[in-house]
């Protein structure tokens, strides 16, 4: 069940004419795949709002409780930029045809208290590769009071996950900073997902040594300079945590987790009915296609679709190319699958939850 098999003979006309009207309009537009200065200035950007609040609360001169919050709720926000619209293009080879350069932005995500490793192998292999498919895709393997899949088990403590969902989106960060990474990566070396033994330590060793850092300037040193308690610090710290969590959680989970979004699984000798492009029109959603401030703020993910069939293309081209995406995929018997509004997503997203937490018949969305 891990490992599934997509069959791409009815891909290949597909993948052909998507590719070649891409490269197309970046041919006709004397325009590189990669990043273009807007993505340059957003990178920036994203880092000033996660560091310069951090360096401020080093300086001593934060000394009111309300400072304290303001600057860490800042960080959140240029936290949640950093992994939506830096990290993400960098480790998918979308930032920069060097590697170097996409190895090292992608280092940004360790800075941030998570591991680019981790993520590498549970974004771009698994939940890439296997979207949607239950025990395959790790964004959808849940602990047992949380349900994302009509094909995942059911259990009575589910009923009210469209409720409680939102406290467990806003901790999800600081779960992920202090367990998910080691738990992720034992799981990962179990499935023969790493090398061997001996990278498994090198990697956790790593991880431990970027966790390390990372409290160290994040939490540990305002603790030292800024004159308030250290519960109140600690609050603060949690409150940037809760904006990220809140953001990345559902930028991600209402791409997927949505009513007319499928959840197949693999025949008998674990061959998908459906090929990969096929797959991936039919377990993606776009949203909010039209909010340029949303595109801007989530590294390009409301463009979700463009995403999966095209990960080595930086996002700050999504919305140019989803006419030709949305064309190709029509003409192919397609469904290209979008939310007019970001609002629309996260009720439909909600009532999809409560579906699947009561175990009813699955909510279609009028």
């Amino acid at each position: 069940m891990e490992n599934p098999k997509f069959s791409r003979v009815a891909d290949n006309d597909f993948s052909k004419t998507l590719r070649r009207r891409v490269n197309l309009y970046f041919k006709t537009n004397n325009l590189s795949k990669k990043a273009n200065t807007t993505m340059v200035v957003k990178t920036v950007v994203m880092l000033s709002l996660f560091f310069i609040p951090l360096i401020l609360l080093s300086t001593g001169l934060v000394t009111q409780t309300w400072m304290l919050f303001t600057l860490y709720i800042i960080c959140g926000f240029g936290m949640s930029g950093i992994g939506m619209g830096v990290m993400h293009d960098a480790i998918h080879g979308a930032y920069s045809k060097n590697k170097t350069i996409n190895r090292l932005l992608g280092y940004t995500f360790n800075m941030i208290g998570a591991n680019a490793t981790v993520w590498k192998i549970q974004h771009n292999v698994l939940h890439h590769t296997y979207t949607n498919i239950d025990h395959a895709d790790d964004d959808i393997n849940t602990p047992f009071f949380l349900r994302f899949s009509p094909n995942g088990e059911h259990h009575k403590s589910q009923r009210f996950q469209h409720i409680y969902i939102w406290f467990f989106y806003g901790i999800s960060t600081i779960f992920w900073i202090t367990a998910k990474d080691f738990v992720r990566l034992t799981r990962y070396k179990n499935l023969g997902l790493l090398n061997n033994d001996q990278n498994y330590q090198k990697e956790i060793t790593k991880v431990i040594a970027w966790k390390i850092f990372y409290y160290s300037y994040a939490l540990v040193l305002p603790m030292i300079i800024v004159p308030l308690s250290w519960w109140v610090i600690l609050l603060g710290f949690l409150s940037m945590h809760l904006v990220t969590g809140i953001m990345v959680s559902i930028v991600f989970q209402i791409a997927h987790i949505m009513p007319e979004t499928d959840f197949p699984l693999p025949n008998e000798d674990g061959m998908m009915t459906n090929e990969w492009y096929r797959h991936q029109f039919a377990t993606t959603s776009n949203f909010a296609p039209k909010s340029k401030l949303l595109f801007w703020l989530i590294g390009g993910l409301n463009y979700q679709v463009e995403h999966h069939v095209l990960p080595d293309v930086c996002h700050v081209h999504y919305k140019e190319l989803s006419p030709i995406v949305a064309q190709t995929a029509k003409e192919f018997g397609m469904t290209y699958h979008v939310k007019k509004s970001i609002f629309q997503a996260i009720v439909d997203h909600t009532k999809m939850l409560r579906s699947l937490g009561r175990n009813e018949p699955e909510y279609k969305a009028a």
